[in-house]
């Protein structure tokens, strides 16, 4: 809570002040706002009124408080309603950010504000002196623009922070002449006792860290001394860090109903520009994308892209995304997008130190995605045996390519079964329930030992009932013997030829 900690240097903290928070949130998907004159109101018409709005509104004469009718006597002005599920994915994401800084990280609530505050003590080897204009950076990756002020005081880089513009970076011990100059409505001072401090002619922080601590608490209590350690940018701090989560999710409302998939598009590029910076900062790709429609009137229409790798392509994630929405578009217009990501490492395939690398994952994705959107869902991929007795039983599964490089077989022959496919009907004639001679291939064959029956069946409770008998047979004809297996289907009472044996 003090200045120092024993055994350790000096306290050092950034503050992270993201200001009109609800414009900034909705703007970071918009990219081609964020120019413009933009307000965000909230409430319910008539009585929405204005909230936040961007730099090019504000010199234009908007002011929070304002009223529709009074917005819309300016021209040229783009109107949003506030979103609070973007502005918890935007403060999501700030967070993330600033964890990459330091593991201690301290979110300072805010209704229109978003400040976080890194506790940067011992990270000068690491990020070096810098570290405040790496921050802003970092959050300008993320579509927002912050003020950040490093200083060696939790409360006096808050309260530089709101008087500050651009990177400020503060020496241990300069927190009271750095915040003297400000006017007092930097500290968090209630109405009243800024009119206290006004009427003995305090009106800025020097003025009220230069006021007697005795006399000052006499009059105000310890509320006046807290104000005054303030001002002198040493008053203690109980740090409260908050737990690290990461979780890639993006939020979009659009302002009315849309049906055309273009726009879809265009909106989830920016979505995927920002999971994909998110996931780059700890070394993550995409692994798969989950799109979330919400649909007008209710309800949702998902659809999960999940390409053979982990990419970090947005490209190739558009291209499987619109592939897939030729297929399976959404029966209603669309109102808001909701897209989840997971992650996964990144991976590049190499089998020798002089051989060329395998071609690009995404290529083949794009082709599966296109053959997928010809002949349906579910007939593109990789076989896959079901866990059932049915001969041949299968599904299809998604194509994954393995990185493994295929190791060398040796060659050797084996007896096998050649399966006649599909299997051939055959003339069986049966004495006391065993096959006794067939016509195959234009010859008659006496069975001259039989083996079986194998019996197996199932699937008769979903409507595909299968039944089975096999035998292994072996066969004569006039210079010829036969190695087989036949089946008689119990379902529809024939005999079949299923395979030869070598």
């Amino acid at each position: 809570m003090g200045r120092k900690q024993a055994g350790e240097g000096m306290t050092r903290y950034a503050c992270v002040r993201v200001a009109e928070f609800p414009v900034q949130a909705l703007l970071r998907l918009r990219a081609e706002l964020r120019g413009e004159a933009v307000v965000v109101m909230e409430g319910a018409p008539p009585a929405e009124a204005v909230c936040a709005a961007t730099a090019a509104a504000r010199r234009m004469g908007l002011e929070e408080g304002m009223s529709r009718v009074e917005v819309d006597s300016f021209g040229g002005v783009r109107v949003l309603a506030r979103s609070r599920a973007s502005e918890r994915e935007a403060k999501q994401a700030l967070v993330e950010a600033m964890c990459r800084f330091s593991p201690r990280v301290e979110d300072a609530e805010s209704d229109r504000v978003a400040v976080c505050v890194v506790d940067v003590a011992g990270t000068e080897r690491l990020f070096g002196a810098g570290i405040g204009g790496q921050i802003q950076t970092r959050v300008g990756e993320l579509g927002m623009v912050a003020v950040v002020v490093v200083c060696g005081d939790f409360h006096a880089s808050v309260a530089l922070a709101r008087g500050s513009d651009g990177v400020v970076i503060i020496p241990s011990g300069g927190e009271r002449e750095a915040l003297a100059g400000m006017s007092l409505g930097v500290l968090d001072v209630e109405e009243e006792q800024q009119e206290t401090l006004a009427i003995w002619g305090v009106k800025t922080v020097g003025g009220l860290a230069a006021l007697p601590e005795v006399e000052l608490i006499a009059r105000m209590g310890q509320e006046g001394k807290r104000l005054r350690l303030m001002a002198l940018g040493e008053c203690p701090h109980l740090f409260q860090a908050v737990e690290e989560e990461f979780s890639l999710r993006e939020v979009f409302e659009f302002d009315g109903p849309v049906e055309e998939s273009e726009t879809l598009l265009f909106v989830l590029g920016p979505m995927f520009d920002q999971m994909l910076v998110r996931a780059r900062g700890r070394a993550l790709a995409l692994a798969s994308v989950s799109v979330a429609m919400l649909l007008d009137g209710g309800g949702e229409h998902v659809r999960v892209i999940r390409p053979a790798l982990p990419t970090e392509n947005r490209k190739l994630l558009l291209k499987l995304f619109q592939l897939d929405l030729a297929s399976h578009a959404p029966e209603k217009a669309v109102i808001g997008l909701m897209v989840t990501g997971e992650t996964g490492g990144t991976s590049k395939v190499q089998m020798g130190l002089f051989a060329p690398q395998l071609p690009e994952s995404s290529r083949l994705d794009v082709t599966l995605a296109r053959l997928s959107a010809m002949v349906g869902e579910g007939r593109v991929g990789s076989a896959v045996l079901r866990d059932s007795h049915e001969p041949d039983a299968f599904s299809m599964v998604g194509f994954r390519a393995s990185a493994r490089s295929g190791g060398k077989v040796e060659g050797r022959v084996v007896p096998a079964m050649r399966r006649v496919r599909p299997p051939m009907l055959l003339r069986m004639k049966v004495l006391d329930g065993e096959p006794r001679s067939f016509a195959f291939r234009g010859r008659t064959f006496q069975v001259v030992r039989a083996y079986g029956p194998w019996k197996g069946s199932g699937e008769w409770w979903n409507g595909g009932t299968w039944g089975r008998e096999e035998w292994d047979l072996v066969a004569e004809a006039v210079g010829e013997r036969l190695f087989c297996r036949v089946f008689r289907d119990m379902v529809r009472n024939a005999w079949m030829m299923d395979g030869l044996y070598d």
